[in-house]
């Protein structure tokens, strides 16, 4: 909760840092960095500032990582007083002072960031050039001793760095994980009749490297899916679903100028797009939560079933989908979206996690999955190359394996796979869900 600080409780904290600071250098006798977020006025700390915070720490170790440089020690808090943390590096002092300069001048934040430099002896190293200020680009010094910008000025130019800066971290953190999973899923081996590192499966017009080609030219596709998301947050949740329409039809372009023709990644365009959007209406915070992004799901997709579906007749149903929900009922991935992908969170997701946890490889894990989503969704991809009874067939079967073999092992997944091919048989919309899961799995996993 957001609350100004008094001048007393801020010189608390400096004091109780500087006392923890000699106590690092006593113990470690290797230079220190001391990380905390320049923030004019009274109030100090917030869910914006917070998380401004989380993304400097995140790029300071990982460029003491692609340094080379062991952190011995780090320390964070998080207080009303504002966000602190400590460093111990091995590394020369002025190497990462040259480093911390480079974060607090290079990055899109940086101008927050305030990240001193302090020797085995305890000396604070100086910047080579000193600090511009947020407002005008002058020396930051001057301005602040004069005071020329009043302070509301300066809060509401922090609040418009962090919003853009961390809007656009959340929209390309993930649309990058959004393409890692549709490479996961295509990578997973062997799957029955798909796609995967060994062959095109049930598919004579694509193989992997169709599927790579598709997947990375949708990335931008899906960061646009998540600033739409944020756009309309404050929105009716079906708003942020209408307005995913068009740039939906825009990337199914792309991705069939990618694929050849090919159609590789339609479904996922829809099912990740949306998930995607989803992200975009909810608190960062929420991401790690798989249940609460499914909902803001069902929330934007509500009443699409009917809206799209309802009404049809044998002669006015003219896509396959249109024509499944006419003939059996069957309501696809929007009947999916609209329940939150109950086979997403009830089954693919858990068996997934379950099997990583267990020590399987992605390969199992992913396989194991596919088969759960198979089993416990109404795959149209199976009923439109071997009809209704076929799928309803395989997925008893399925159910009827995994029972026997929770994570089938790859003779049976092989075997699987030469039936699937011989009968030209491919659970493409059951893929499009491990897609999701591995998404959603990623984000468990996602440093905020």
């Amino acid at each position: 909760m957001e609350r100004a600080v008094e001048l007393m409780e801020m010189l608390e904290a400096r004091d109780r840092r500087a006392r923890r600071q000699r106590e690092l250098l006593e113990r470690y006798r290797l230079p220190l960095i001391s990380f905390t977020m320049n923030i004019a006025g009274p109030v100090k700390n917030g869910p914006l500032i917070r998380r401004g915070f989380r993304l400097g720490r995140r790029l300071l170790l990982e460029q003491l990582e692609r340094m080379g440089v062991p952190c011995v020690f780090r320390e964070e808090r998080d207080e009303a007083a504002g966000c602190e943390g400590l460093y111990a590096a091995d590394a020369a002092p002025g190497a990462l002072k040259e480093l911390t300069c480079a974060l607090e001048d290079g990055t899109e934040l940086g101008r927050l960031f305030d990240m001193d430099v302090l020797t085995p002896e305890g000396s604070k190293l100086d910047r080579p050039s000193p600090r511009k200020c947020l407002i005008c680009g002058g020396p930051a010094k001057i301005c602040a001793r004069s005071r020329i910008h009043p302070v509301p000025e300066l809060q509401e130019k922090t609040r418009q760095l962090l919003e853009t800066g961390l809007n656009r971290h959340d929209a390309e953190t993930a649309a990058g994980l959004a393409v890692r999973a549709l490479l996961y899923e295509v990578c997973v081996t062997p799957k029955p009749g798909l796609v995967d590192r060994r062959g095109s499966g049930s598919h004579r017009d694509m193989d992997i490297f169709t599927f790579l080609r598709s997947g990375a030219a949708l990335w931008p596709y899906f960061a646009r899916c998540v600033q739409t998301g944020r756009e309309t947050a404050l929105r009716p949740a079906p708003e942020t679903f209408a307005a995913l329409r068009w740039p939906g039809k825009l990337a199914e372009g792309t991705m069939y100028a990618a694929s050849s023709g090919a159609n590789t990644h339609k479904g996922a365009v829809f099912s990740m797009g949306l998930l995607c959007g989803g992200l975009g209406r909810l608190d960062r915070d929420l991401w790690p939560q798989p249940e609460r992004v499914l909902a803001e799901i069902a929330a934007m997709t509500a009443g699409t079933v009917e809206r799209e579906l309802s009404g049809l007749t044998g002669e006015t149903a003219r896509t396959a989908g249109q024509r499944f929900y006419v003939q059996y009922g069957v309501t696809g991935v929007r009947g999916q979206a609209e329940a939150g992908f109950p086979a997403v969170r009830d089954w693919g997701l858990p068996v997934l996690e379950a099997g990583l946890a267990q020590g399987k490889s992605p390969d199992e894990a992913g396989a194991a999955a596919l088969l759960a989503l198979l089993a416990h969704t109404t795959d149209t991809n199976l009923i439109a190359r071997g009809g209704i009874r076929t799928q309803r067939e395989t997925a008893a079967r399925m159910e009827a394996l995994l029972r026997e073999e929770p994570y089938p092992c790859r003779e049976t997944l092989e075997r699987l796979d030469r039936a699937f091919t011989e009968g030209g048989l491919s659970p493409g919309g059951s893929a499009d869900l491990l897609s999701l899961c591995w998404m959603l799995h990623f984000l468990q996993k996602e440093d905020k």
